[in-house]
């Protein structure tokens, strides 16, 4: 007797595995089929482990090759590959009601003055008229209690709809929620990555921002899970990069920029901001010392084909105005209003065009596959 390989595939067709819908040749299920004289042996890949559908897959084979052939010798191996699953996180990215636009702010280092400028960027937008939030995001460093002179202040709880909702501080027109309203001065936030985030969720999500043209948002330095948290619960608008000509500034900004540029994030960038551009001293008004280099955030912007939306100086107002909870665009008729006022101006008109010309940002969705991280949209 000699069995014949197209004649068991043929017959096998007739079997389907528990759990699917095609027949086991039809789903790649039987991998391979061997014959020598009467001996059969099927090889078949199975999707799950489960002992009752293993054995049932065996005992069809088995009598399937046995009604062509009863005296025939069969002998089916088994191997399981369950597909990667990908298991989604449990927060979804939701657009916020009432809120038009969410601006990221981020540096690829500490120092260059990101919270600075958010908190400057927030001031000029509320003086031109515009309705504005802050969302103080670095929760191992928040600042914007300090800058807004609102240290003191704490969140209070407001019924809306129903539930409870906290009502962001507010100082100067802006609203501003910061995981220093709920800390101790000088008490050190020791938190691994998830706290930091359900922490975020609950201010972005259990507050009550009401209607806001721009929701600014103060990234920590550098790229980490804060990041992809943000990204991952919020549809960004666009992100400004601030950096300092520094070559070493430069070189994080750079990976900051790519960050959101990537393929899986693809947040627009809305331009780089450069900082502590130079240096004149105030009995010197019309001389321009470069401490840090000269025009190095405005190259890398040239260089990556995205819009340098202008220079800030090193100026000691602008540090005794953080200080002191006032920023310093506050200052009426002063050439740093007018500093702040035109980088403001840029941002706008970036977010105008981005509005335009692309679909509006999706929140990203990340999964763990196999052990493994990955961030997909």
């Amino acid at each position: 007797m000699k069995l014949d390989r197209k004649e068991i595939l043929k017959a096998l067709e007739n079997i389907t595995v528990a759990g699917e819908g095609k027949n086991m040749v039809e789903s790649g299920a039987v991998t391979n089929v061997v014959t020598f004289g009467d001996e059969a042996i099927v090889d078949l890949t199975l999707a799950t482990p489960a002992m009752h559908i293993k054995k049932r897959a065996e005992e069809d084979i088995r009598r399937t090759i046995l009604a062509m052939a009863p005296e025939a010798k069969v002998k089916v191996n088994i191997k399981v590959e369950a597909p990667a699953k990908p298991v989604e996180n449990t927060i979804k990215g939701k657009p916020i009601p009432g809120i038009k636009n969410i601006i990221a702010v981020a540096s690829g280092k500490g120092g260059v003055g990101k919270s600075t400028v958010t908190a400057n960027l927030a001031a000029s937008l509320a003086k031109m008229g515009f309705s504005v939030g802050v969302l103080d995001a670095d929760i191992y460093g928040p600042s914007m209690p300090i800058m807004f002179d609102v240290e003191d202040q704490r969140p209070l709880s407001v019924m809306v709809d129903g539930k409870s909702k906290m009502k962001p501080v507010e100082s100067y027109e802006i609203k501003i929620l910061s995981i220093g309203f709920f800390t101790a001065p000088g008490q050190a936030v020791i938190w691994r990555g998830p706290m930091a985030s359900k922490a975020l969720n609950q201010m972005i999500f259990d507050a009550d921002w009401g209607e806001l043209d721009f929701l600014l948002i103060d990234l920590p330095p550098g790229t980490g899970d804060i990041h992809l948290s943000i990204m991952q619960s919020l549809p960004i608008t666009g992100a400004v990069v601030v950096s300092t000509p520094q070559a070493i500034a430069l070189a994080d900004a750079k990976k900051g920029v790519a960050m959101f540029m990537s393929e899986s994030i693809n947040v627009p960038v809305l331009g780089v901001v450069e900082n502590m551009a130079y240096f004149t001293p105030e009995e010197l008004p019309d001389n321009k010392y470069y401490i840090f280099g000269q025009s190095g955030a405005k190259n890398l912007a040239e260089d990556l084909n995205v819009p340098f939306l202008g220079e800030i100086p090193l100026v000691q107002s602008i540090r005794e105005a953080g200080d002191y909870g006032r920023p310093a665009a506050l200052q009426t008729n002063s050439i740093i209003e007018n500093i702040f006022t035109e980088v403001t101006r840029n941002v706008v008109q970036e977010v105008v065009d981005r509005n335009e010309n692309l679909p509006p940002t999706e929140a990203i969705k990340i999964t763990t596959m196999a052990g493994c991280s990955a961030v997909k949209k």
